[in-house]
């Protein structure tokens, strides 16, 4: 039914008119949107499901694995020191490939080049772990994505997914983010978009989770085609979110319904 109701809610949404993009000085965490006691419980490190997360990457980080018998921190040595400040500048230009990655494709392109070890699937509880525990160094960091002029071209593709209607509801990412934030959406605050806290745990989903499955998610809501996990649109997609949360602080992991 909540679905449903979500439906009714959105298509009253897609008749709304395209506002201007939202000005620096007004952007939001989603943070700022949350219920007292969810905010506190992603404040509480105690308290925070996502930690659990975290400790388990911090377990990780220091695990030996693959043909070369390595860990992450036989190449990073002390994340606090060499991985603060990191997340908040994914996704990156990859010289590689020409294109931008995230932190899931940096991950694992450090365990096929440096571990010679298998890739992780995206939502793995692996692959989970080791991003919120890189992501945790950088809390407080602000975010710096996007300043790369190789970046340029990438973002503009971003930002026009951002803004193209889509799926049989005819909805853009921009309907509900730049044009109807601070309503209701079924029941739940309608944020501004800006993944400060990814990867998060949903109160939903009773799990921790990527930013690319909530954009998968949300595609899936508008009943459009989601795109496959490692996407170049997500990840271009996953590129402007994050520059246009440029200033903003860190918070992962997040808390959110």
């Amino acid at each position: 039914m909540r679905f449903y109701g979500a439906i009714v809610v959105a298509l009253l949404i897609a008749n709304a008119a395209f506002a201007a993009e939202i000005p620096q000085a007004e952007r939001r965490s989603g943070h700022s949107f949350m219920k007292p006691d969810t905010r506190a419980m992603q404040d509480e490190e105690t308290a925070n499901p996502g930690m659990l997360w975290v400790l388990d990457g911090e377990t990780l980080w220091k695990r030996k694995l693959g043909a070369a018998n390595k860990a992450c921190a036989d190449c990073h040595g002390d994340a606090r020191t060499s991985m603060k400040g990191v997340a908040a500048r994914y996704p990156a230009y990859d010289k590689a490939t020409g294109r931008p990655i995230d932190l899931e494709q940096r991950v694992n392109s450090c365990r096929s080049n440096h571990q010679q070890a298998t890739p992780l699937p995206y939502e793995s509880r692996e692959l989970l772990a080791l991003t919120a525990f890189v992501a945790r160094q950088s809390q407080g960091t602000a975010i710096e994505t996007g300043d790369d002029p190789e970046l340029a071209p990438f973002i503009a593709k971003g930002r026009e997914l951002y803004m193209q209607r889509q799926g049989q509801l005819n909805l853009a990412c921009a309907n509900c983010h730049d044009d109807n934030w601070d309503k209701k959406l079924a029941g739940s605050a309608i944020t501004q978009g800006h993944p400060t806290g990814y990867p998060l745990y949903r109160l939903e989903w009773q799990s921790l989770g990527s930013l690319q499955r909530r954009l998968r998610a949300c595609i899936t809501g508008i009943r459009a085609q989601a795109y496959d996990y490692g996407a170049p649109e997500l990840v271009e997609l996953e590129l402007y979110l994050m520059s246009r949360a440029r200033g903003m602080p860190m918070e992962a992991p997040g808390v959110r319904p």
